[in-house]
């Protein structure tokens, strides 16, 4: 899979043009094969226009409090039995390396289970995907199911036999220790 990123913006007199249109390159671990990451773009505190400067690319995998990450993912297939991925000394190093911030969000001792401090917007793209809570409770999320996760123990488990691509956008929020049913 590519992807083609479009950015606009403004010129010097204020008018909108087009300020690039690139393929996009995946980022890929060797720990979880077949996982692919478009890392897109990325803001960390108040969000201006029109943008000045370079292209902020994404440094950490996971946004700050007043930030906001958005990219693709491609979750591979996981057969039946199987971890998603092996977790070892070597695996972690190389993860935390090529997607600075992640480790410190994933349970290693369940493979796939994490918790952020944001609220992320996820719609499925293409393929089916499962969606488990710290419960064990699960949807299945297919191609044009969209989910709205508010810091919620999570993971994702991808059962279909084929792989699904995903686009979120997460926005870094603030945890507060209380926990009020909605209402």
């Amino acid at each position: 899979m590519t992807m083609r990123q479009i950015i606009t913006g403004h010129d010097s007199e204020g008018k909108a043009v087009f300020l690039s249109d690139e393929e996009v390159v995946p980022t890929e671990v060797a720990m979880y094969p077949g996982y692919k990451t478009f890392e897109l773009w990325s803001t960390d505190g108040p969000r201006t226009v029109p943008h000045r400067g370079p292209f902020p690319g994404v440094p950490g995998y996971f946004p700050r409090r007043d930030g906001v990450v958005f990219r693709m993912i491609v979750l591979p297939p996981v057969r039946d039995g199987q971890a998603a991925f092996e977790v070892n000394e070597a695996s972690v190093a190389e993860l935390e390396a090529t997607l600075p911030g992640f480790v410190e969000h994933l349970e290693l001792d369940c493979p796939g289970m994490h918790t952020t401090d944001s609220v992320d917007f996820g719609v499925v793209l293409e393929g089916e995907i499962h969606l488990e809570l710290d419960d064990g409770a699960e949807r299945v999320l297919r191609a044009g199911d969209c989910v709205v996760q508010n810091g919620t123990r999570h993971a994702w488990r991808n059962r279909s036999g084929k792989p699904v691509t995903m686009a979120f956008v997460l926005l870094g929020a603030d945890r507060t220790d209380a926990v009020e049913p909605p209402g």
